[in-house]
């Protein structure tokens, strides 16, 4: 469906546009675990799933300097992510979604940013490592990136924290 695509209601007067969720995927637990929430919400709004990985380029020398993967190691690795990204799209099926996948290249935090404007998304569902401190600086946040500036809602699913009752 198209997001020009309308689901009907109980009522007759009452029309609601299919929602379409964006789900990034970097194939951890956290990703695993954002992805069985935009299950469960897409199943309760009827909500179309695009799950997208995105590559990241490694940064290999100097422009200068002509160092780059071998073309082979290149379509190996997108065969891999995209039979990853397959077995998470059989998950949605399975449970009577509909859904694509996509995969790019580039920045992380841009190209979910960008996929979100290009597909008038309606709703991000990502999942976040939760580092804090020096790994935070180091790495930076994703997530944080793209609850800031994405065109749409944002849903950031984290693992639950054992919390000691004292």
């Amino acid at each position: 469906m198209l997001p020009t695509d309308k689901v009907h209601l109980g009522r007759k007067d009452t029309v609601m546009a299919t929602q379409r969720f964006l789900v990034p995927l970097d194939f951890s637990e956290y990703a695993s675990q954002a992805l069985d929430y935009a299950i469960k919400l897409a199943n309760k709004l009827s909500a179309r799933l695009t799950l997208l990985h995105v590559v990241q380029s490694l940064p290999m020398g100097g422009v200068d300097m002509g160092v780059t993967l071998p073309y082979t190691y290149i379509q190996d690795l997108e065969a891999e992510i995209m039979e990853s990204l397959n077995n998470y799209l059989e998950r949605v099926t399975a449970a009577g979604l509909e859904g694509e996948v996509a995969m790019v290249h580039g920045v992380p935090f841009h190209e979910i940013i960008e996929m979100a404007k290009a597909q008038h998304v309606d709703l991000i569902v990502m999942g976040t490592h939760g580092r804090t401190g020096f790994q935070h600086v180091l790495l930076g946040s994703v997530a944080e990136k793209v609850v800031r500036l994405a065109p749409c809602p944002v849903l950031v699913a984290r693992q639950p924290t054992v919390v000691s009752v004292a």
